[in-house]
């Protein structure tokens, strides 16, 4: 499985999970059951991760510091070119991801543009990752169906409904095409998304993009739960790349599901969601009031039932007035898998500080990203649950929405996306 070794001598496996040799939920924070979160290495720096594999990489990969997401309109209208486009853009990521120049960097003429930009050379591939979607307009629509590809477009591949207090921005929803671009350095990820960009010329152009920083979920038993803007340890519950049999069951779209989008199997869908968060009111609000909300304390993470990060929560334990400890409209509450038909999601979120706004305030939030064998089954209706009912919501305004079907990985000489246009 494994085929690549980093510079530092780490083994990857397909779709970049760790393979070191002799080594054998959604919302905010919501709990995990689960043991000690200790146990498989960290990779080491410049380390990189095996572009071609079963899996894309990126996904069931240990979450990197930064990110760079764009999503791009198909302009061409004549399917050879957009095969041609992800062909040049799988040799390219490749190459990236290697840390090595994009066609070798100098290019074929003196008086032609460099084959790279530069601006990543004698960096590290810093684990770099490059991930590739396709969302349902590329599929067609308004009846126009630009190549033939209608009747390929599986039934969960819809755009997100709009959930009660959206506030959407087109300016940062939707895409024939999204790219999620993760490194442990930000030059590396911003050079991915410019190359891809620059190599899209003509063919597809750039409709979106968020940069993020400080990864909001872990994805990898080794790496400690980090926080979000609001203070609070986020992603305690995610699933781990440790747990196969969860993603086989929460992440990976199985073969036979969907006849129309069997292409799919070996796949996931990612659903991205830009959150704005109210940052000064809730800097403002009384600790009590915080905790409240989210249902975990601020400090430790621990569940207000007791105990520390990782002990079950006990929904049922009541306190004065024999009212739950942990309030039934909490963020955890709502969002924890007992109360959702027991469905998981695997996280990759993004903190965002994209300046201010006219009145001072931060425009700052959540760049919220999720991978699920199923949008209808494993996003949609607890979304739909936590707009309704969260006590959370008054601090939170969703401006940004996208769902993409993200394709198996590809093998070498092969290109993503080949299991649908090859």
């Amino acid at each position: 499985m494994p085929s690549g070794v980093s510079r530092r001598g780490l083994l990857w496996g397909a779709g970049g999970t760790l393979a070191v040799a002799g080594a054998g939920v959604g919302g905010f924070a919501a709990g995990r059951s689960g043991a000690d979160a200790a146990g498989a290495a960290q990779p080491a720096p410049g380390a990189s991760y095996a572009f071609y594999g079963a899996h894309q990489a990126g996904i069931a990969t240990p979450a990197q510091d930064r990110l760079h997401f764009a999503a791009f309109d198909v302009t061409t209208t004549v399917k050879a070119e957009l095969v041609g486009l992800l062909r040049d853009w799988t040799e390219a990521a490749a190459e990236m991801t290697r840390g090595v120049p994009v066609g070798g960097g100098t290019g074929k003429s003196y008086d032609a543009p460099p084959d790279d930009t530069g601006e990543a050379v004698g960096l590290p591939p810093s684990g770099l990752t490059i991930t590739f979607g396709f969302g349902p307009t590329l599929f067609g629509e308004g009846g126009r169906d630009r190549f033939g590809l209608a009747g390929r477009r599986p039934a969960s591949l819809t755009r997100l409904p709009h959930f009660p207090g959206d506030r959407l921005d087109a300016a940062h929803s939707d895409g024939d095409l999204c790219v999620q671009a993760c490194a442990d350095d930000p030059q590396v990820a911003v050079h991915a998304i410019r190359n891809l960009s620059r190599i899209a010329f003509g063919r597809a152009a750039m409709r979106w993009s968020q940069l993020g920083f400080g990864r909001t979920s872990s994805t990898s038993t080794a790496q400690d739960t980090p926080r979000n803007l609001f203070g609070f340890k986020d992603g305690t519950a995610n699933l781990k790349l440790e747990e196969a049999r969860l993603l086989d069951e929460h992440v990976w779209v199985p073969s036979g599901r969907d006849a129309r989008g069997d292409w799919l199997a070996g796949g996931s869908y990612l659903v991205a969601r830009r959150i704005n968060m109210h940052i000064e009111t809730w800097d403002r609000a009384p600790l009590r009031e915080q905790e409240t909300i989210i249902g975990r304390t601020k400090n430790s993470g621990a569940p207000l039932s007791g105990g520390q990060e990782f002990t079950a929560a006990n929904f049922a334990l009541a306190g004065r007035g024999n009212k739950p400890l942990i309030d039934t409209r909490s963020h955890m509450a709502l969002a924890h898998p007992d109360h959702s038909g027991g469905r998981q999601m695997l996280r990759r979120g993004y903190n965002f500080v994209d300046g201010n706004d006219d009145l001072g305030r931060l425009n700052a939030g959540l760049f919220f990203l999720a991978y699920v064998t199923d949008p209808a089954t494993h996003y949609i209706p607890m979304q739909a649950n936590l707009a309704r009912n969260d006590r959370l919501s008054e601090y939170l305004l969703h401006t940004g929405s996208g769902l993409w079907a993200i394709p198996p990985g590809a093998s070498e000489g092969g290109f993503v996306g080949e299991t649908l246009l090859g």
